[in-house]
């Protein structure tokens, strides 16, 4: 296979990876009328660490007391960040659900970046942001945007702690441990959410269905991606994300969008392909080094 071939199938991997994480996103608002938001993120995290841990197998001796609080903080905002996109997404369509969150680690680029051009990535978020209210705001659930954007703060400290527990764990030692103290901290609100749902079958093996397209498989397939791919056009094909939420949310839940929330949604990807471009340009074309290195660990939210 020639190296084009080969970036040409990753492509398609992360793509793939980007659909199924949307899929189990739809998957998880139809079971929001038997298990609640909070009852979902449980069964997600629950799954997610149990499958991890399993592939992982993560030792768990001879790690500093600083390598433990760097996880127990990692567990801490994954849990949060995915309660908050659940709880947004019970009132916010999907695709502006990933916009909003997407503001987060857009945010972060944007404020670590050089240069005049960052301020014009930040002025085309600013317009898509203006543009996905410019139906009016009372369209747009006010909780539900609040919830939005705590998850998009905390995709941004994900970043920051997956990059450090990355330094302290090899592998995907970190990320498992993590996911189980993630999983820990929502089981008491996920049981008292979804109560006796949690004794169907069906609804459980539900529940192993959204962990596995929200997290195993995409996060799998990037994982072979990733070692094919330089790091910027990795991340500009992830910038895709509110596209292919919009069209999930449109194919699976009925949610149409407004021209302008479209537009919106565009613009956000325009600055976050654009920051992604200007970032490339520092980095000198370097390639995404792997799950080793001190790159943050993937694990999508949709």
């Amino acid at each position: 296979m020639t190296p084009r071939g080969g970036q040409g199938s990753a492509a398609a991997l992360v793509l793939v990876g980007l659909a199924c994480q949307e899929v189990g996103a739809s998957f998880a608002v139809m079971l929001f009328p038997q298990t609640g938001p909070l009852g979902i993120v449980m069964l997600r995290l629950v799954f997610s660490a149990l499958l991890l841990l399993l592939i992982a197998r993560p030792a768990l001796r001879g790690h500093t007391g600083y390598a433990w609080r760097s996880v127990v903080g990692f567990g801490v905002v994954l849990a949060s960040m995915n309660g908050l996109f659940y709880l947004a997404l019970a009132r916010l369509p999907l695709g502006v659900t990933v916009t909003i969150e997407v503001l987060g680690p857009l945010t972060l680029s944007i404020l670590t970046a050089a240069g005049i051009a960052r301020w014009l990535w930040a002025g085309l978020a600013l317009a898509g942001v203006i543009a996905l209210g410019a139906g009016g705001w009372d369209r747009l659930d006010l909780l539900g945007v609040v919830f939005a954007l705590g998850a998009a703060v905390s995709w941004a400290l994900y970043i920051l702690a997956s990059a450090r527990v990355g330094r302290e764990f090899p592998r995907l030692d970190g990320l498992a441990l993590a996911m189980a103290v993630g999983a820990v901290i929502a089981l008491p609100v996920g049981i008292w959410q979804a109560g006796p749902a949690l004794l169907r079958v069906d609804l459980l093996a539900l529940g192993a269905a959204v962990a596995l397209l929200s997290s195993t498989i995409p996060y799998a397939l990037e994982l072979v991606a990733l070692r094919r791919l330089p790091a910027s056009a990795f991340a500009i094909l992830m910038s895709l994300g509110p596209a292919t939420a919009s069209i999930a949310g449109f194919l699976l839940l009925g949610q149409h969008l407004s021209w302008l929330e479209v537009a919106g949604i565009a613009l956000v990807i325009a600055a976050s392909i654009g920051a992604v471009l200007a970032a490339a340009r520092r980095g000198a074309g370097a390639r995404h080094p792997g799950p080793d290195a001190d790159e943050p660990l993937s694990e999508p939210v949709g």
